[in-house]
């Protein structure tokens, strides 16, 4: 994980500097004075976000055994095994994500009843998401 650690401090880095010439250069470019806020803002969340990522891995790093990656003297061997598990393809996403489209579509639109209708059928496609792999095939 150390090296996860150093990449995303690395970034932490780079959106630090990158922050503050980015406020100076849209407020050289600008007219009406002040640098653009939309982007400061997003360019100042995102160096907050990889300096939190930082921290989690550094901490998490120096409690964890050295995986194989991460030792100098490691054989190639060392790194087989079950690596987890990946599920197969589902459909239950794609309809889990129409159901959501729906839902978004119909609130802009003010058709509360397509709301229901489809709040009703994405939760459906949720749970059929969530409990895949309790019948079937893939059954645990």
């Amino acid at each position: 994980m150390k090296a996860e650690a150093w990449i995303f401090a690395s970034c932490t880095i780079f959106f630090l500097l990158v922050t503050p010439a980015y406020w100076l250069v849209t407020d050289a470019s600008s007219h009406t004075g002040g640098g653009d806020w939309t982007g400061t803002s997003a360019l100042t969340m995102t160096a907050l976000l990889t300096l939190m990522v930082t921290i989690f891995l550094g901490f998490h790093a120096k409690k964890m055994d050295p995986r194989p990656e991460d030792r100098a003297t490691a054989e190639i061997a060392d790194g087989a095994g079950e690596l987890g598990f990946f599920p197969p393809y589902s459909w239950w996403p794609l309809w889990c994500a129409m159901g959501l489209s729906a839902v978004v579509f119909a609130v802009a639109m003010s058709a509360w009843w397509m709301v229901i209708i489809a709040g009703a059928l994405g939760a459906v496609a949720l749970a059929g998401w969530i409990y895949e792999y309790y019948r079937g095939e893939y059954a645990h």
